[in-house]
């Protein structure tokens, strides 16, 4: 399997296929909340709000928009950051399929901050958000079809967009084989955990899509454990009246 990593697998995973699902698709997306965990898939997420808040000087109001959400898991750590920075944050968490947008409902249940909408990445209202994040959602795509995704992610964020995803190397390839072979019997973990990593990125991928896209702005960083944080800016309005 290793030397397959040179280049980004193709295969789709069992996720992708969106005529099944049910209860085996909701038990996978509950036990992704763990990996997720212990993997500390959240902070290369928040890195990368944290990046465009800062740049956007800091305003006390922000609303998010995550696109391919899944449960929406991820987006705990953002809300545990702005409470403590004293930011009225709002998060909109949008997904494809209903079990995914149920298990999200059912996470977040006592959050008001956060809603949750079945929809589609490509129907973005345009700037419906200050920021719009992807974690682990460009994997999903071939190469050819990632300056699409960039360009609707950007269309509908007022900020900017943050992308996290999964360095393709085999010592993650390695760990996320055997977190699912140890902790799960279901066969979307099993299958897509470790294809997720083959599926992922290494630095010339990210530049072949930031020449792709023409997207000067987009800048990317290593980020434990095996991540990339994606940051693409967007120039702030003087106009806009936030604070």
């Amino acid at each position: 399997m290793f030397y397959k990593l040179r280049g980004r697998a193709s295969a789709a995973e069992l996720m992708d296929d969106f005529s099944s699902g049910g209860e085996e698709l909701r038990e996978a997306l509950r036990e992704l909340r763990l990996l997720n965990r212990l993997f500390v898939a959240s902070a290369p997420t928040l890195y990368g709000v944290k990046q465009l808040w800062q740049a956007a000087g800091k305003p006390k109001r922000l609303t998010i928009t995550d696109v391919g959400a899944g449960s929406g898991d991820v987006n705990r750590r953002v809300l545990q950051w702005a409470t403590m920075q004293g930011v009225d944050l709002a998060i909109t968490l949008v997904d494809m399929t209903e079990e995914a947008c149920a298990e999200a409902r059912l996470f977040f249940r006592n959050e008001p901050r956060v809603q949750v909408m079945r929809g589609d990445l490509f129907k973005l209202p345009e700037g419906g958000a200050d920021i719009v994040t992807g974690t682990q959602l460009l994997h999903h795509f071939a190469e050819e079809e990632l300056p699409g995704v960039i360009v609707s992610m950007l269309r509908g964020a007022r900020l900017g967009v943050v992308v996290n995803d999964i360095h393709r190397h085999w010592i993650a390839w390695t760990a996320v084989w055997l977190a699912t072979r140890i902790m799960s019997s279901n066969r979307y973990i099993r299958n897509d955990g470790p294809l997720s990593v083959a599926k992922g990125f290494r630095s010339q991928d990210w530049k072949r899509l930031k020449q792709a896209a023409g997207i000067n702005q987009m800048m990317y960083s290593w980020r434990p454990l095996f991540r990339y944080t994606v940051v693409i800016g967007k120039p702030v309005s003087n106009s806009s009246g936030r604070s």
